[in-house]
């Protein structure tokens, strides 16, 4: 049953039956999809990368083994957003790989550089648990247009797909459009939205913690306003509305999310760095994979601020939104 409150107490909401769910220990792996579905999904994820992936792939046609493969290949990694540090770690690993290994073909090179991506940003692939509190609360941040509120909304379906109930706190008050963009996503998932027209957003979160634990609510995301890094003030809010959550649940919050939009490149790792500074992120959602996207982005994170990257989506439909798999990643981009 979907409700949208406004100022009303957390005290007041009565348990409903689609919410009595008992907690269930769960990962961000979703139910196994139909082999057709998956390699829908799998096409998608490779075209979103195309440019990248085209970028890379031909310097290995016909390429020999020398100074000029490896510049060009410098030059193909940081045009794809891997950034100096990851790309200088690549090209060193990869020629002494090609030394150790006495690689002689373009192809064998290709391969062992499939092998140190992998490597690389497989520490990034860790599950999202869920189960682990009850309530478990969830703090998602991003600046605006990385499509927070979106993923929130499509979260909330990957969570109701492991029998958790979810209850979503419209944290944004600054933008009227965030409070309605999060009501529609919750008639959608049939969940309830605790929401004020304006006020406090620790305040709304405050309520909404109250409200799950009256009604033994699974899941609490905690939407907050889209800032720049750069606008302190703002991120003093953010360090305010962590606090606040923590005097309403003790250790919550106990996920902290940052949305990125994969089409920011080196601006996203700058994002990474300066809320994980702020709040100590526990995970990342990587959004809009599907245009322009380099994914090399995740690169240069792994090398410099390896926080796990939960899920990736390739669009904008809830099934676009999948769990982060560092081998289909590589593949999509080397294949």
């Amino acid at each position: 049953m979907f409700s949208f409150f406004k100022k009303k107490p957390a005290e007041a909401l009565a348990p409903t039956e689609a919410q009595a769910t008992d907690p269930v220990t769960v990962t961000n792996a979703e139910p196994t999809p139909p082999t057709e579905q998956r390699g829908s999904w799998l096409s998608r994820l490779k075209a979103g990368l195309a440019k990248t992936s085209s970028n890379l792939t031909t310097l290995f046609v016909g390429a020999k083994i020398g100074d000029e493969l490896y510049e060009e290949l410098e030059s193909a990694l940081l045009m794809a957003d891997a950034g100096v540090e990851a790309t200088q770690y690549l090209l060193d690993a990869l020629k002494d790989k090609v030394r150790a290994e006495k690689l002689t073909e373009a192809e064998q090179v290709k391969t062992a550089l499939r092998d140190l991506l992998i490597g690389l940003l497989t520490p990034l692939q860790k599950p999202l648990e869920l189960g682990r509190h009850q309530p478990q609360v969830m703090m998602i941040a991003g600046v605006n247009g990385a499509g927070k509120t979106t993923t929130i909304g499509k979260l909330a379906k990957h969570m109701q797909a492991h029998r958790q109930s979810v209850l979503l706190a419209a944290g944004d008050t600054f933008r009227a459009a965030a409070r309605e963009q999060l009501a529609v996503w919750g008639e959608r998932n049939n969940v309830t939205v605790i929401a004020q027209e304006s006020g406090d957003p620790a305040a709304v979160a405050f309520d909404a913690i109250q409200s799950a634990r009256a009604r033994k609510v699974d899941v609490v995301m905690v939407d907050t306003a889209g800032r720049l890094p750069t606008q302190l003030h703002l991120m003093e809010e953010l360090k305010k509305i962590k606090r606040v959550i923590g005097k309403g649940l003790e250790g919550a919050p106990h996920d902290v999310l940052l949305i990125i939009d994969g089409n920011t490149g080196q601006n996203a790792l700058a994002q990474v760095k300066a809320f994980d500074d702020a709040l100590g992120l526990t995970g990342l959602v990587v959004t809009k994979l599907d245009g322009t996207a380099k994914g090399g982005i995740l690169a240069a994170i792994a090398r410099t601020r390896p926080v796990p990257v939960y899920f990736i989506g390739v669009g904008e439909s809830i099934e676009d939104l999948q769990p982060f798999n560092a081998v289909e990643f590589v593949d999509a981009i080397l294949n």
